[in-house]
């Protein structure tokens, strides 16, 4: 038979078939009693419920597996959204802030040019140094896990920078808590530095093995920088100058070509981890150019007798300061330009502040008798007299509305043209000068010509920080004294430049040379660039040129002159004395003397211009050619054997001071 499954799969109940009766065993159909050992009858099994109509089933899964899979979709989806916006949308974002805390920049100082002599000799280099820096992040709690970084970290530096410690922790712990970059201390020693790289490493050393030391240094570097030195010390540094702080000329030579010296600085960028350079992670650098050589015309050896010369005479007068200038005639290069006081431009803390700068190319003051020469140079170039002109000096000259009067008290003076510069006559001069015009008028204008001609009341065209261009007043703007104090000195101003330039022209046979103070520089690649030509001008005719010159030797060669201790035996002197009454710059008013003395050697072939003046002298005289005479005698003997100028063997001219009326 067969069987059918029913609607739920499952297989009917078997039916038995009857078969054929078995034999009933004994006893069958009666109870029976348990005998020994026979087993206990069973009780009958309670009935089952009969099954319902429909089985039990168990729940689906599959509602589950789905609420996972949304759980994880939205999950997986979230870190996709995340990660596109960190790769995709913010990716510059993140990346510049990671480049920002990777990376470090840093200037790389580019070598100052040096300043040589005329001969190469060094007057101011540069050594290597180091700029001390920090980054003031890696000195926060978050860093070194303690509070007080910085005052450790400023402790340690402080007597090693010789520095205020709290400045230190000042810069260490700044206001801008995002600030990588300070500098602690700039130009320091390759010594300085060692010293700081020594206690840092023993502190990192240390800090492996003891875990209660904190190397509190780990966040201080050092820049490769230069120091300027200036290994003669003080000698010309009215010339020099001096670099600031921050490496920039702050005066002098130092300031005027700063671009040229300074060259030009380069950068690197470098990948860091812990405040070192990661070496495999690669750098780009932009390379530092040096700056050029700067060579004076200035010689050493002149420089140094010209500046003893002066400081001698300034302290011995016990005067505020003076100024000595040598020039070459011809080229009109400056040979030495010292002043005194003067100042140590390697130690400017120790400086006296009145002193710093040129006070030669600073000061203007009054000149005296040295300008008188200009005016005798108007007279002989305006054919207005010659040196043999007879000339009736009195002993007072009322003009306008002063009484004027010479340096002494005299008779009257017969003296020619010669005997008036050479004896230093103000009378004289106011008498020759009228000479140059129908009018006062007309000569003052005539006068004012000259004056400007040979560079008065202009630059002198060295072009130098601080320089003065004196002062002259137009000559309708002169007052009824200046008419007549002007032509021997007094009521114009100058600079000791100025002076000098004047005394060289007459030497170079009229021709103004603008005064010169480079010859030229040399570039990082070696090669020289002179200097520009400097201007010529012509002043006075040749023939009036030299007919000056003997005129100025009457007043050191003859025994009327007040140039006597300007002599040096074996050369021929052309010079000239001067005292005038000084305007104290403090008070406006006038107080004292300036005191000075120009002129030039040999005087019949020049090559070298000397002028000295003194401001001020409170000891002993006060006359110029008294105690500028020395100092020209002392330097020009100097410079004339150092050129190896030898003396002509001409004789002097000789020409007569004064006449039997």
């Amino acid at each position: 038979m067969t069987e059918v499954a029913d609607d739920y799969g499952r297989q009917p109940p078997r039916r038995r078939v009857p078969g054929p009766a078995r034999p009933a065993r004994p006893g069958a159909g009666r109870p029976q009693r348990p005998g020994p050992g026979a087993r206990p009858a069973r009780r009958p099994a309670p009935a089952r419920p009969a099954a319902s109509g429909r089985p039990l089933r168990l729940g689906s899964p599959r509602p589950r597996l789905r609420m996972v899979g949304l759980a994880l979709t939205l999950v997986m989806s979230a870190f996709v959204v995340r990660l596109l916006q960190v790769q995709a949308v913010d990716a510059s974002t993140y990346a510049a802030k990671a480049e920002q805390n990777r990376y470090v920049v840093h200037t790389l100082a580019a070598e100052r040019g040096g300043i040589t002599d005329r001969t190469g000799v060094a007057l101011a280099t540069s050594v290597d140094a180091y700029d001390i820096t920090a980054d003031p992040t890696m000195f926060t709690r978050k860093q070194l896990k303690i509070d007080d970084g910085p005052e450790q970290a400023a402790a340690l530096l402080a007597p090693i920078l010789g520095q205020d410690q709290a400045d230190l922790v000042a810069k260490l712990r700044p206001k801008d808590r995002n600030l990588r970059y300070v500098r602690l201390a700039l130009s320091r020693t390759p010594q300085v530095w060692t010293q700081i790289k020594d206690l840092k490493l023993a502190l990192a050393t240390k800090s492996e093995t003891d875990k209660s030391t904190v190397n509190v240094l780990a966040g201080v570097f050092a820049d490769p920088s230069s120091k300027r030195v200036y290994p003669n010390g003080d000698l010309a540094a009215g010339i020099l100058g001096w670099v600031n702080a921050e490496g920039v000329g702050g005066g002098g030579i130092e300031q005027q070509l700063n671009k040229t010296l300074a060259g030009k600085d380069g950068k690197i960028r470098y990948a860091q981890s812990g405040g070192r350079q990661v070496p495999t992670a690669g750098s780009t650098e932009t390379p530092a150019v040096p700056g050029s050589d700067v060579e004076l015309t200035i010689d050493r050896d002149i420089q140094w007798a010209a500046q003893n010369a002066i400081a001698e005479q300034v302290k011995k007068s016990k005067a505020d300061r003076g100024y000595v200038i040598v020039q070459d005639t011809r080229t009109g290069e400056i040979l030495a330009m010292a002043n005194s006081p003067g100042f140590d431009p390697g130690d400017l803390a120790h400086a006296d502040p009145t002193a710093l700068g040129n006070a030669a190319l600073q000061d203007a003051y009054e000149p005296g008798s040295t300008a008188k020469v200009m005016s005798m140079a108007a007279v002989l170039e305006e054919n207005a007299a010659t040196p043999l002109t007879h000339v009736v000096v009195p002993n007072r000259l009322h003009r306008g509305d002063r009484l004027f009067q010479d340096d002494v008290d005299h008779a009257t003076w017969y003296l020619t043209l010669n005997g008036v510069l050479a004896k230093s006559s103000n009378i004289g001069t106011i008498l020759a000068t009228g000479q140059l015009g129908k009018t006062q008028s007309e000569a003052n204008r005539v006068l004012y010509s000259y004056l400007r001609k040979f560079g008065i009341g202009s630059y002198t065209g060295l072009d130098f920080p601080g320089e003065t261009r004196g002062i002259l007043a137009a000559p309708d703007k002169w007052s009824t004294s200046q008419q007549y104090t002007i032509p021997f000195g007094q009521g114009v101003s100058i600079n000791a430049m100025q002076a000098a330039s004047v005394y060289s022209t007459i030497a170079n046979g009229g021709v103004r040379v603008e005064p010169t103070l480079v010859r030229g520089t040399k570039g990082p690649d070696g090669r020289f660039t002179p200097a520009p030509t400097p201007k010529k001008t012509r002043v006075v005719s040749a023939k009036t040129a030299k007919t000056l010159a003997q005129m100025l030797e009457s007043v050191v060669d003859d025994e009327e002159g007040t140039g006597a201790k300007a002599r040096i035996p074996g050369y021929r002197v052309a010079g000239k004395t001067g005292t005038a009454n000084r305007v104290d710059p403090a008070t406006g008013k006038y107080h004292g003397y300036t005191s000075s003395f120009a002129g030039f050697a040999p005087a019949d072939q020049p090559r070298v211009t000397v002028y000295c003046a003194i401001q001020n002298a409170t000891s002993g005289s006060y006359f110029g050619g008294q105690i500028c005479g020395p100092v020209y005698k002392q330097v020009m003997e100097f410079a004339l054997k150092t050129l190896q100028v030898p003396p002509t063997g001409a004789k002097p001219a000789n020409l007569p001071v004064a006449y039997q009326p």
